[in-house]
């Protein structure tokens, strides 16, 4: 089970206060003075950030749960995720345990639905693909097809696909496979003009990633110059007993 800790910023004796308590035992409270530290360390996940009215204008755009207290909502501005929730001065401690509690279902929903795949964000729940500000809405087979490239390092082959998401035997002969394929990958390509984002080879199905292929460049090239330098080395060898002789 994910265990969550609690961070407060900025405020010292609230701090104190939800350290003493029974109820929160079961969270590690932390206390951070510095901003950027308090966020940089949140953005690890399983942790709640608790902020105080006097730092809401210096919010940021980021992505991580947290509970705004001020002593009016009204003042309270929403941040630019879903991920927070409100409470106005005076609070009851209960309410703060609820608020907390919620803070971390949203999380944990979110984490759930989203899968990085390459440079995109799949959104299982809203059966979406996004990338920057674009978003493309798919069929609930082409988000099955794509979460098996999350679990698979190695290319899909088409009989795994053909079972997996059709539920089709193995040996079925069908070409469901390659249609659904080029209709996916012409809807990737009218919207974000990817036409590297499903590639096959003798093995399979794959996503393209071209720090992959950034990889086998330089890999190449490293190959490359050591064989230059062994032809190198072996013509200073054959000189030299060239010269000897």
């Amino acid at each position: 089970m994910d265990k969550f800790s609690i961070s407060i910023f900025n405020n010292k004796t609230f701090f104190e206060i939800i350290k003493e308590i029974k109820l929160f035992s079961k969270y590690e409270i932390n206390h951070y003075e510095d901003f950027d530290s308090c966020v940089k360390e949140a953005e690890k996940g399983n942790i709640v950030v608790v902020f105080f009215k006097e730092i809401l204008d210096k919010n940021k755009v980021y992505n991580i749960p947290s509970i705004l207290i001020s002593n009016s909502l009204n003042e309270i501005k929403s941040l630019p995720n879903s991920l927070n929730e409100k409470l106005k001065i005076p609070f009851k401690i209960f309410d703060f345990e609820k608020k907390t509690i919620s803070v971390i279902a949203k999380y944990k929903f979110r984490k759930n639905s989203f899968i990085n795949l390459k440079s995109y964000i799949l959104d299982k729940n809203e059966k979406k693909i996004k990338k920057n500000n674009l978003e493309l809405q798919l069929s609930e087979k082409e988000i099955n097809f794509l979460i098996l490239f999350s679990k698979k390092k190695d290319p899909i082959k088409r009989n795994l696909v053909l079972k997996k998401v059709w539920n089709y035997s193995e040996e079925t002969e069908t070409h469901t496979v390659e249609t659904h394929i080029h209709r996916l990958r012409k809807k990737i390509m009218d919207k974000f003009g990817d036409n590297n984002f499903i590639k096959n080879n003798k093995q399979g199905y794959y996503i393209w990633k071209k720090k992959f292929v950034i990889l086998l460049q330089e890999i190449y090239l490293l190959l490359s110059i050591k064989k230059e330098l062994l032809n190198l080395k072996k013509a200073e060898e054959a000189l030299k007993e060239k010269k000897n002789n």
